[in-house]
């Protein structure tokens, strides 16, 4: 039989002493010179070496064009791209269609994995791939755990750290969460912060980091999104085939997977889909439902009666981009559809009550909407009132990006810029 320990004063732990080496002198990885050819020191001859890490299907989409970037230069850069495989079921069919094969593929994903666990794993896997690759730096995308677990073991390793989209806050670690938390971190120990926007900089700037250590690069999801646009559209007959509802004149597009929706907020965003499909018989409602269980079982529970809803499984990134260029409304928890949508013409709905990009918000191209089913219900009966190109933004006037973030980033750090 077990016995808990409930009183924190009964518990004495000693701790041995343990002599630390005297760590030689040298650059911290959060040292920054104003000469920025310096800031990434080769640790041999020839081109930079960075250990490019992602684990997640958005940080590969995200990361897709700075290797297609990098892998263009081998005279500059020699790129080591490491997947965690944090989701590895939906990161095949991004890493296929961008014609990227992971020199290191660690299999981190198991079944019902606690934060925890996969948090402990992946320290250790990415400490044994920086013993043994040796790279001059570690590149990184976004909140993941992968992001923030990679960019610990680079630190413990005197690594520089390239933080790509950098400076995204709320100013909340329970929303999002655990991401805010993990771009806070990743942020202490980053030597190069890849800002997206102003805003993003400015966020940097107010924790104390140097100017000198941070670009404005824009997002390169525009960098990929422009990319696979014109690809689809000129496939268009494949998808029509696959997705005919999407041709209806008003079309919804909706995803949600954040943890903190789970439970009410995904039951009150049912509530107002199911109320919506009702009093809009003629709007098709298409929803590419998450494989986590915790959406996947209630999606399906409480939507699936509804004759114009229709729950899909997870869209392949192309496809997806397809459905989102059609949308007439996106509704979407989802961190980079509030970036890619605008650029498409639809109105976006953010079923969150904190958002670390605000740019679209404020700019007017998406609004923030939370959970609450009467006040869903009430905005998006509005916007599907008005025609899809009465408050669609243009590639121009996209906050995220014009589809060059990649090669400022690349250009970064090889010391061109």
């Amino acid at each position: 039989m077990r016995t808990w320990i409930t009183d924190p004063s009964r518990i004495s732990v000693v701790f041995p002493r343990i002599p630390f080496p005297r760590m030689p002198a040298q650059t911290s990885p959060s040292t920054h010179l104003a000469d920025s050819s310096q800031i990434i020191p080769r640790r041999r001859g020839g081109p930079l070496r960075p250990l490019i890490v992602f684990g997640t299907r958005p940080e590969a989409i995200k990361l897709a064009p700075l290797v297609m970037e990098c892998k263009a230069r081998p005279e500059q850069v020699e790129p080591i791209v490491c997947s965690t495989g944090q989701h590895r079921e939906m990161l095949a069919q991004v890493l296929s269609y961008f014609s990227i094969t992971p020199e290191i593929d660690l299999g981190l994903m198991q079944p019902g994995q606690t934060l925890t666990a996969l948090t402990a794993r992946c320290l250790e896997a990415v400490d044994r791939v920086i013993d043994q690759c040796q790279p001059d730096c570690i590149v990184v995308q976004g909140d993941t755990t992968t992001v923030m677990a990679s960019a610990i073991v680079a630190f413990y390793h005197r690594l520089p750290v390239v933080h790509v989209e950098a400076g995204l806050r709320t100013g909340d670690l329970a929303a999002p969460w655990p991401e805010e938390f993990n771009r806070r971190v990743t942020g202490i120990v980053t030597t190069l912060h890849c800002a997206p926007t102003a805003r993003s900089e400015s966020a940097l700037l107010a924790e104390g980091v140097a100017r000198q250590q941070i670009r404005v690069t824009g997002n390169t999801v525009i960098d990929a999104l422009l990319h696979t646009v014109a690809k689809e559209r000129a496939d268009d007959a494949r998808w029509q085939e696959k997705y005919p509802m999407a041709l209806a004149d008003s079309v919804v597009l909706v995803t949600g997977h954040r943890r903190e929706n789970f439970g009410g907020g995904l039951e009150q965003i049912c509530a107002a889909l199911t109320e919506l499909a009702a009093s809009h018989p003629q709007t098709e409602f298409i929803y590419p439902v998450h494989l986590n269980p915790n959406v996947h079982g209630p999606v399906h529970q409480l939507l699936g009666g509804a004759k114009n809803i229709h729950l899909v499984p997870p869209a392949d990134y192309p496809e997806f981009v397809w459905l989102m260029d059609r949308a007439t409304l996106v509704l979407t928890d989802s961190g980079g559809v509030q970036e890619e949508a605008p650029s498409l013409g639809g109105a976006v709905l953010v079923t969150r009550t904190k958002t670390e990009r605000p740019e679209a918000v404020d700019a007017g191209l998406a609004e923030l909407v939370g959970t609450d089913r009467q006040q869903i219900v009430r905005r998006a009966s509005e916007l599907l009132a008005k025609p899809k190109d009465s408050r669609g933004a243009t590639v121009i006037d996209n906050p995220y990006g014009d589809g060059k973030a990649a090669k400022r980033i690349v250009d970064w750090m090889v010391g061109q810029a």
